[in-house]
């Protein structure tokens, strides 16, 4: 799947490029999510193609969609006060979700087995009622990061582990358990920006 959006609303077209045919510059048809109200701010794609991720201008909530049937499979809220969210990234098998903000947090959600995700206990409506990140783990700074999930040598323990690179040139790898807890493994500084570049 190729993702597009369009530049008015928050929708978002898919265009399948496995259909498209041999011919050199044929294209598919396109098929519209309508994913929010708001305009997207960010958008992205689990390794195979089948589940797109978006985020609307107030970077509240995160929708994941089926790109083969346009239906919603799960929606989930990072935070109630507005964010620009920097990054949306699945894990390898789709299970994770982790989305990055200007905030300086990185929230983890479940995808595949969405009840590991924190819901308030009070019965109510609107954002109470919402999934919340069965994790999160703050920056030193309230600085953008980009979120991956790192791969697995073959051989090794499997954890679950996300890596957070600052924009103030910090990584950040941190460790996350099933129930929440996030722990951090690691840390580095891979770019002093105090220090002037020498030309």
């Amino acid at each position: 799947a190729v993702v597009s959006t369009q530049s008015t609303g928050g929708s978002l077209q898919l265009f399948d490029l496995t259909t498209a045919g041999a011919a050199v510059g044929a294209t598919s048809t396109p098929s519209t999510i309508n994913a929010h109200k708001t305009e997207l701010q960010c958008v992205a794609l689990n390794h195979s193609g089948s589940l797109a991720a978006t985020a609307s201008g107030k970077g509240t909530l995160i929708r994941v969609f089926d790109t083969r049937t346009r239906q919603l499979v799960i929606e989930v809220r990072r935070g109630t006060d507005t964010a620009t969210v920097q990054c949306i990234t699945f894990n390898r098998d789709s299970t994770f979700m982790c989305v990055s903000s200007d905030k300086g947090t990185v929230h983890i959600f479940a995808i595949r087995d969405p009840q590991l995700n924190k819901r308030l206990t009070v019965a109510s409506v609107g954002y109470l009622a919402s999934q919340w990140a069965m994790g999160s783990f703050s920056l030193k700074s309230e600085c953008p990061a980009t979120c991956v999930f790192p791969a697995h040598s073959s051989g090794s323990a499997v954890k679950n582990a996300v890596i957070a690179l600052s924009y103030d040139g910090t990584y950040h790898k941190y460790v996350f358990t099933s129930d929440g807890n996030c722990n951090r493994e690691s840390f580095n500084v891979f770019l002093d920006l105090t220090q002037e570049l020498e030309i």
